[in-house]
């Protein structure tokens, strides 16, 4: 489908997007663009796909309604299950079919960086799966906060680089992979997320459409309609915002709501809420909006989700922002935990701390009866155990 929401040939999704990469990369960055599509879009690639998303993931994943929290917010909630996705998260959606890329490009070294660690382990799994090289890059901090989804990363065969520069997170795992990726161009970089250089953004977001592909037969099935009133979903580079929203951001009776780490608060100095913070400029090779100081510096962002605790958006999501397509609202630390809770006691599901975000901003929204509102429940909480009984006690 043709949307204007896509990016044009340069790769720009109105003034964002783009390619800003060292020349030594520009090898890389151009093969991949001349031939993403077409692999995407081949038979051979889709019929392996569906049947490994099928046979291997366990898609598609359930709309629930959660009919407890529903009765709470008076509105028709569903949640997109993709906590029940093998590996635990959406993030398995993006590697499989980068991995059929990488494949059908010849490369044997795969490289990612990770945050939460949930991609990290995503882009293990397939590199066991299809018996590659992986090498993960991951924040010091995050290594420690993030220790359950490190050892799983290491039993699949994974090699943790540790990233021990600036704020030791996700920022600084993707500085690193970007310099091993100039040192090393023959390895395949498997970007988890819509961020980075032009196309990365974009073959992300059409491997995570998935999700929105499977909310339109599933609404279909429980509701009569194809289309929600709402969606929301968490967003820190904001892959799987960009797989929740694919599918309806040309129609402008859906509501699409972002929802942001704000931390201690957005102007607390610890925030990650980017929308509100940032300006544009240009980081990990795209142009998008960023949080930056009267010089062009990154600030640090912070946040208790280590998945949200990005300086930056992806572009598209710099361009839903700055359209005005998309809402974006923020949600602090407090709130996610208070959010996770509740999901936990009334529905039985321990979210992970970023879908929690998204979850917090039901409170602060009024819905019309019968309205349906789906939530990404991009991942779940196995991984953040730890920090959720730390602030239980």
């Amino acid at each position: 489908m043709k949307s204007k929401f896509h990016p044009d040939k340069s790769g720009y999704f109105g003034q964002f997007g783009g390619a800003f990469v060292p020349e030594l990369l520009f090898p890389n960055v151009k093969e991949l663009e001349d031939n993403y599509i077409q692999i995407i879009e081949s038979e051979e690639f889709q019929q392996e796909y569906k049947d490994l998303l099928k046979e291997y993931v366990g898609r598609p994943s359930p709309l629930y309604l959660a009919k407890r929290l529903s009765e709470k917010y008076g509105a028709y909630i569903y949640l997109k299950r993709e906590d029940l996705n093998h590996t635990g998260a959406h993030k398995i959606n993006n590697t499989i079919g980068q991995v059929l890329i990488a494949k059908k490009l010849g490369k044997t070294k795969i490289i990612a960086e990770t945050g939460a660690g949930q991609h990290g382990v995503a882009t293990a799994t397939v590199c066991a799966l299809m018996g590659l090289d992986c090498t993960v890059f991951m924040g010091e901090k995050d290594i420690v906060r993030q220790a359950p989804n490190v050892a799983r990363m290491k039993m699949l065969g994974a090699t943790i680089v540790p990233a021990t520069s600036g704020s030791k997170t996700l920022k600084d795992a993707t500085n690193e992979a970007i310099r091993y990726w100039i040192q090393h161009p023959e390895t395949f970089y498997m970007i988890g997320s819509v961020v980075g250089p032009h196309p990365h953004p974009d073959m992300v977001a059409r491997l995570q459409a998935v999700i929105s592909e499977e909310i339109q037969w599933q609404l279909k099935e429980k509701t009569g309609k194809t289309t929600p009133d709402t969606i929301i979903a968490c967003v820190g580079g904001g892959s799987n915002a960009a797989g929740a929203f694919y599918h309806f951001m040309d129609d402008e009776n859906v509501e699409l709501i972002a929802v942001e780490a704000a931390g201690l608060g957005v102007h607390s100095g610890e925030s990650a809420a980017t929308s509100q913070l940032g300006e544009v400029g240009i980081i990990h090779g795209s142009k998008t909006i960023l949080m930056q100081d009267e010089y062009g510096q990154i600030k640090e962002p912070y946040s208790i989700s280590a998945g949200l605790d990005y300086p930056g958006v992806g572009p598209l999501h710099a361009f839903l922002y700055e359209s005005k397509r998309a809402t974006f609202m923020n949600a602090t630390d407090r709130e996610a935990l208070d959010a996770a809770y509740e999901l936990t006691k009334l529905e039985g599901i321990i979210p992970a701390l970023e879908t929690a975000h998204a979850l917090a901003v039901l409170p602060k929204l009024t819905f019309k009866k019968n309205q349906v509102v789906v939530i990404n429940l991009s991942g779940r909480g196995d991984k953040d155990l730890e920090t959720f009984i730390k602030y239980l006690e």
